[in-house]
């Protein structure tokens, strides 16, 4: 009798093993499509056996645990690599608006604007007594002006976009930690009662993969699975339960060190080399606790999208501005010694041609046609000597200033150093999209490996699904064999 009851036994264990694989079956195709899930297996182990001596029986099978196909070692590769591509992601992006501003081929650009303005002399020196070409030289010189503001704004505001896209991703950081805090409690409790938090680690997984794209993350896990996560070297984002917000905030401008970890720079730029952080832009804070006091952390974001947003922001477009401010410098500086030595059409010299500020820093933005001679064309100065009616000489050689080499060191010319900057962000951009393109087919490939371990396949699933239908058919086969077995039983008594 008792033999049957344990064959009866045997028989619902078995039933519920097959409900519960069938479940964890129907859970995986449900989540074939879900991001980060991990496919989910119902392990069996045998039962304790019963019996003494040497007779002993087997109880079956029974469910010891849902666990997940998963590979830490992949996930965290696909974390790292995913921290390159996000750097690489933002710094091809903002490049390419970077690039778009020197595009001469669609916009009649500085070059133009500064071969028009030399031209202008040149046609001044055909007929300098015309005020119709003084007006000319008026016009381009007023148009070159607005050029080099335009390009000075232009990079200008692409910095404002890397800031808006910096707090925007600080934002977001924070809530990631913040959910990655509630999981690694939730994840605690769990597995305190010995079972295996999969959907939650799978969650956490993700959330820490979307994390290390915007910003370069170590982290390390406790025996209890609690994620302990810092962002940089020193910023603790999530400790256990517990998680702190960065926050973000204009600052004044520094000078700092380049760096070029993470193939950070342009190729004129090593480490070592200094660049400027611009007055007002944004630098990133951490705070330990409530109280303390804010601890800038923005050179120790080297990687992820803020990463590539800080490097373009401080070290690639700050040089385009400096070296577009250098230009504009020496070609007013050029342009006014020269002129200054010439005669206006009153026979008066001295007069300044550009006006600009007294050092490098800002000269694009702030050139502009000096006001007197907007005011009258007569007062610009063509003429070497006083009162010499035809007299072409000075405009001669302010048309002339354009071939002559005087930026690099006196290596070059206007031009020269003009096609120089477009060379160097078009070489940078396309290194820039080469190594973005590299690292995404990396990253797909890393991706590709993981749902070859842990993704889902309908194929066998389906496969799966039959078999533990026919498992659950032949269990309740056993239990309906063990009930007419007792039924017999029982009907021999009554006789």
């Amino acid at each position: 009798m008792s033999k049957i009851w344990s064959m009866m036994d045997v028989g619902r264990r078995s039933l519920s093993n097959s409900q519960t694989a069938l479940q964890t079956t129907a859970h995986n195709i449900a989540n074939k499509s879900t991001e980060g899930y991990s496919r989910q297996r119902v392990d069996f182990v045998t039962n304790e056996p019963i019996g003494t001596g040497k007779t002993r029986i087997g109880m079956g099978a029974r469910a010891g645990e849902v666990s997940r196909t998963n590979n830490p070692f992949l996930e965290k590769q696909i974390e790292r690599e995913g921290q390159q591509l996000g750097y690489m992601n933002s710094r091809s992006d903002i490049l390419g608006r970077v690039e778009q501003v020197y595009n001469e081929q669609v916009n009649e650009g500085l070059n133009h604007s500064m071969g028009r303005f030399f031209n202008s002399f040149r046609e001044l020196s055909n007929n300098p007594e015309s005020l119709a070409s003084r007006s000319a030289v008026k016009e381009s010189a007023e148009g070159l002006a607005k050029d080099f503001q335009a390009v000075n704004t232009q990079l200008d505001a692409i910095q404002k976009d890397a800031d808006f896209r910096i707090q925007t991703k600080v934002h977001e950081i924070n809530q990631l930690s913040q959910e990655i805090a509630g999981l690694n409690e939730k994840i605690s409790s769990v597995e305190l009662t010995g079972a295996s938090a999969n959907d939650e680690r799978d969650r956490r997984d993700v959330l820490l993969k979307q994390l290390g794209d915007k910003v370069n993350i170590r982290y390390a896990e406790s025996p209890s699975g609690q994620l302990t996560i810092t962002a940089g070297n020193t910023a603790v984002l999530v400790s256990g339960f517990s998680y702190r917000e960065i926050a973000t905030g204009s600052t004044p401008g520094r000078e700092m060190q380049a760096d070029k970890t993470q193939g950070r720079g342009l190729a004129s730029t090593e480490t070592g080399d200094t660049v400027t952080k611009r007055e007002g832009n944004l630098d990133v804070f951490y705070k330990s606790t409530e109280y303390s006091t804010p601890v800038n952390i923005t050179q120790q974001l080297k990687g992820g999208e803020i990463g590539g947003l800080l490097q373009v922001r401080d070290e690639v477009i700050n040089k385009f501005t400096n070296d577009m401010d250098q230009l504009a410098y020496s070609l007013a500086t050029e342009v006014n010694a020269t002129h200054a030595q010439g005669y206006d059409r009153y026979g008066q010299n001295g007069n300044v041609f550009f006006d600009l500020p007294d050092q490098v820093a800002g000269a694009s933005a702030k050139l502009s046609l000096n006001q007197d001679l907007a005011g009258d064309v007569g007062r610009i100065a063509a003429a070497a000597e006083p009162g010499a009616a035809g007299d072409n000489r000075v405009a001669n050689i302010l048309s002339r200033l354009e071939y002559s080499q005087t930026m690099s060191d006196g290596t070059a010319t206007f031009n020269d150093f003009y096609a120089s900057l477009v060379g160097k962000i078009g070489i940078e951009t396309q290194r820039a999209n080469s190594a973005q393109q590299a690292q995404g087919d990396t990253v797909a490939q890393l991706k590709n490996i993981r749902e070859s371990i842990s993704g889902v396949s309908l194929d066998e699933e389906t496969t799966k699904m039959i078999e533990f239908q026919k498992s659950f058919d032949a269990a309740a086969r056993l239990v309906r064999t063990a009930d007419e077995m007792m039924d017999t039983v029982l009907n021999l008594k009554r006789l």
